[in-house]
């Protein structure tokens, strides 16, 4: 009775800040993504035109940023989790990113910092960066990296402690908050590949990164100006040590049997004040299930725990530790699906160079990075349009409340992101072909002859990648929310950033494998810095296979795929078919 009341003492302390906390809170979040996104999407274009740098390596680092940046989310969310906090963590990585924004933003206003312009009276030909002007770039680039990894698995969760759970203003206040969240991110994007993006195509490169460097520096003000209102949650240990223990004592009792009756049997203490909810025993990965195994040589305290957590764990933690490893087939899939939509925000921008991007008597010219914009504008189009139609439709259809399964959501996406790379390859070979035949708008001394097909052709093939964007990337975010134990979802949203770290990787890898192998054929390279005489078609087309091959493997893990509590109804059907079939047939 005492413990009770000194917990509801304790939830009692805790004033929830609720909408008072959002200005500031919206506000860091809205200048940091219109600092960060309009720092990052024009980067391909920046280190190709005033770093001198060739497309193929251009492309590699841009890759290797954006993969570092994204795998690092874990390593930023067992920091926070264990040992600073969500606030500190926050705190310290946008300082970071300001820092970042700020050594980029020199690069460009400072001459000895990059290297002089091609065709310049300092440089007849395109001079390569020096080692130092590389260093000081990259010091850069890590430093956003550093950002990136506190910032991405935090921001969100941080809104969201503002708001006491277990009312429902605090419920709506968190649900208002998501949308806003959500909208913040689709307004920086189209501002920075409008906006911003223009300015550094057309101005100057200096005051295009300037402007998200204070936009940043804006951000971090909002956060800490608002540090006394904020409801700042202490650390209470990372969940991965679980996961730990559970594979530590399951390889040491690796050699012992399970019990013919596990769900009964198995050492199934219920940990107090846990978030997440009773799991049942599944059959599935039964390996897992000797950490909860009692031996003679396991001892029990007094309130029900393992004396030694590192050789005994509850069945409850055993569980959890199999929904990870449930993901881990659907992850890879992901992985290689975020490949189609790497190539649309780097070699489409290529394309999108050697195209003609005038608009009306042609003084006006798109800035290749903008043309992403289609990508957010179908995105944003097609998700109201979806929830409102498409999944009222289908709820009559299926009976299900989300119309369609969320790994049947994936699918799709998966399925357009073939469509997408083989729409992306004819569009490239029609622009090569015009590049090749008929006249030419202009000549690109960094690449070469750029065709008199409008830039507007890749319309199609950015639009599909927002749809499949709709799908599959809302569906994966979605499925690891919804899949892993209440107290990893945090850890759920960096393992789905992981999976863009690894989309990166995997890109890099194939376009690196794939110059270097046709880059010695007879046909020569099919990612030739002049795409003209390259063979980008053939490229997406060997992307459309690889994705093929993809769905046909995401089929296989999705039939064989038990949704986070499906087992308790299994296990219960189980039971009374086995008790029917006891009964004597009469």
């Amino acid at each position: 009775m005492e413990n009770k009341e000194k917990k509801d003492e304790s939830e009692a302390e805790i004033k929830y800040s609720g909408y008072k906390a959002m200005p500031f809170i919206i506000g860091n979040e809205t200048f940091e993504k219109l600092g960060t996104i309009g720092t990052c999407m024009n980067l391909l274009v920046y280190l190709t035109t005033v770093f001198n740098m060739k497309s193929i390596a251009a492309t590699n680092l841009i890759n290797i940023f954006n993969g570092t940046t994204n795998f690092a989310t874990l390593l930023g969310a067992f920091l926070c989790d264990t040992y600073f906090g969500r606030y500190a963590t926050l705190g310290f990585a946008s300082v970071s990113s300001v820092l970042g924004m700020l050594v980029i933003t020199l690069t460009a206003a400072i001459s000895k910092l990059h290297p002089p312009h091609c065709g310049s009276q300092e440089s007849d030909t395109c001079t390569a960066p020096t080692p130092w002007q590389m260093t000081f770039l990259i010091s850069g680039l890590g430093l956003l990296v550093v950002g990136g990894a506190g910032i991405r698995p935090c921001n969100l969760a941080f809104g969201a402690d503002q708001f006491n759970p277990n009312t429902e203003s605090g419920k709506r206040g968190m649900n208002s908050f998501f949308n806003w969240y959500y909208f913040t991110f689709t307004f920086a994007m189209m501002i920075s590949l409008t906006a911003i993006v223009y300015v550094q195509s057309n101005l100057s490169w200096a005051i295009g990164f300037g402007i998200p460097a204070f936009l940043m520096f804006l951000s971090t003000a909002f956060f800490f100006v608002g540090t006394k209102i904020y409801v700042i949650v202490k650390p209470e240990g990372s969940p991965l040590t679980s996961v730990a223990q559970v594979i530590v004592a399951a390889i040491k009792k690796k050699r012992l049997k399970l019990p013919e009756q596990p769900e009964n049997d198995l050492f199934d203490h219920v940990r107090p004040k846990s978030m997440n909810s009773k799991l049942p025993y599944t059959s599935q990965f039964r390996f897992v299930s000797k950490a909860a195994i009692i031996s003679p040589e396991d001892k029990i305290n007094p309130d029900g725990s393992a004396t030694n957590p590192w050789r005994l764990c509850s069945m409850q933690q055993a569980e959890e530790v199999k929904c990870l490893i449930r993901v881990i087939p659907i992850l890879v899939a992901g992985i290689i699906y975020h490949v189609t939509i790497v190539q649309q925000q780097t070699y489409a921008v290529f394309q999108a160079l050697q195209s003609d991007r005038s608009l009306g008597n042609g003084r006006f010219k798109i800035p290749a990075a903008s043309y992403q914009v289609f990508s957010m504008l179908s995105l944003t189009i097609w998700i109201p349009i979806y929830d409102q139609i498409i999944v009222p439709f289908f709820r009559r259809l299926t009976g299900k409340e989300s119309g369609i399964t969320v790994l049947q959501k994936i699918g799709v996406g998966l399925f357009l992101s073939i469509i997408n790379m083989l729409v992306s390859a004819l569009v490239e070979e029609r622009r090569r072909s015009w590049a090749l035949t008929k006249p030419v708008v202009g000549i690109d001394p960094r690449r070469g002859a750029i065709s008199s097909m409008s830039a507007l052709w890749l319309i199609p093939q950015l639009t599909l990648s927002g749809f499949s964007d709709a799908f599959a990337i809302i569906g994966q975010v979605e499925f690891f929310y919804k899949q892993f134990p209440e107290n990893m979802r945090s850890i759920g949203a960096s393992i789905f950033f992981s999976g863009l770290a690894g989309s990166s990787y995997l890109s890099s890898f194939l376009v690196s494998i794939a110059h270097q192998i046709t880059g010695r054929g007879p046909n020569g390279n099919w990612l030739a810095q002049d795409l003209n005489k390259g063979r980008l078609d053939y490229f997406y087309y060997m992307i459309a296979v690889l994705e093929a091959i993809n769905l046909l493997y995401f089929l296989v893990c999705a039939k064989w795929y038990k949704y986070k509590g499906t087992a308790l109804q299994e296990n219960a059907e189980a039971a009374m078919e086995k008790s029917h079939s006891r009964k004597p047939h009469v």
